[in-house]
């Protein structure tokens, strides 16, 4: 009996020691992104160094009229029935968006603003952008889990699986993963960071200040997902971007983690025998 009982124990072993590893990742992370948040704070509303002009009156319309589109978006999507998403509807709005970004950026060096400067994109090197982006997102997915463990205790399991997730899983041919590979891994998180954390939350921080502007922009990113179940989730996932973006200064930091977030996810779905272990 006591040797079963030892044995027991010592088999029971790597699970103590997987819980422990997983609560002082939780810790580590929770430190992470509250340090940045503090530094974040004691900063001044203009740091030397960094462009003096921001976002203004226009900016504020059209940043106005680009809510209301996917607050409108967001309700049509509610309301009408789940649509499948195919190839053909991937690539219309794929279109669309490069057309939204085209015109914000064209809009904005037409009001004369240097966006190079204003995004940080020459702040920091791109080989220190991907470090930064690897450390953060590590950083951030303890969170992520976290938050997506707790919505499903409070709202349920449901479906966890977005459109585009569930177009990559049933995808059959090599021709459309690529070209979800490519929207996913290259494209989305370049529009993405540029329409929610460098024009969004630079027009929202300019009249509610850094900590409402990063809260709110999470709430547009998480609800342009259109996707219940991982609301929570995305909440915390578009903070984290916004927090690594204003305490770097770079736009490039913010794509970098949203790229490799998704590429982990897409792997994820490709070989789910190396994460399912």
């Amino acid at each position: 009996m006591r040797s079963d009982g030892f044995l027991a124990g010592f088999g029971a072993a790597p699970s103590y020691a997987v819980a422990l590893f997983s609560l002082l990742y939780l810790l580590v992370s929770v430190y992470v992104y509250l340090s940045l948040v503090r530094q974040i704070g004691a900063r001044p509303a203009v740091p030397a160094g960094e462009p003096t002009r921001t976002f203004g009156l226009p900016e504020a319309i059209l940043a106005g009229a680009l809510i209301l589109f996917l607050v409108l978006s967001i309700t049509a999507s509610v309301s009408r029935p789940s649509v499948d998403l195919s190839a053909r509807n991937l690539l219309a709005n794929l279109l669309f968006t490069m057309f939204v970004v085209l015109f914000i950026v064209t809009f904005l060096q037409l009001r004369g603003f240097d966006l190079s400067s204003l995004a940080g994109f020459f702040k920091i090197s791109f080989v220190r952008a991907l470090g930064t982006g690897i450390i953060l997102l590590l950083a951030a997915y303890p969170l992520i889990s976290l938050s997506n463990n707790i919505a499903q205790r409070l709202f349920g399991s449901g479906s966890s699986k977005q459109n585009i997730v569930e177009f990559f899983s049933g995808s059959r041919t090599i021709e459309q993963r690529i070209m979800i590979i490519v929207f996913a891994v290259a494209i989305a998180p370049v529009v993405e960071e540029f329409l929610f954390r460098f024009f969004l939350y630079g027009v929202i921080k300019r009249y509610l200040g850094r900590f409402l502007g990063i809260t709110v922009n999470a709430l547009l990113f998480a609800a342009a997902h259109t996707h219940f179940p991982s609301f929570v989730p995305l909440f915390v996932l578009g903070s984290c971007f916004t927090i690594a973006y204003e305490w770097s200064g770079s736009i490039l930091v913010a794509m970098t983690m949203h790229s490799l977030f998704n590429s982990v996810t897409l792997t994820a779905l490709a070989f789910p025998e190396i994460f399912s272990q």
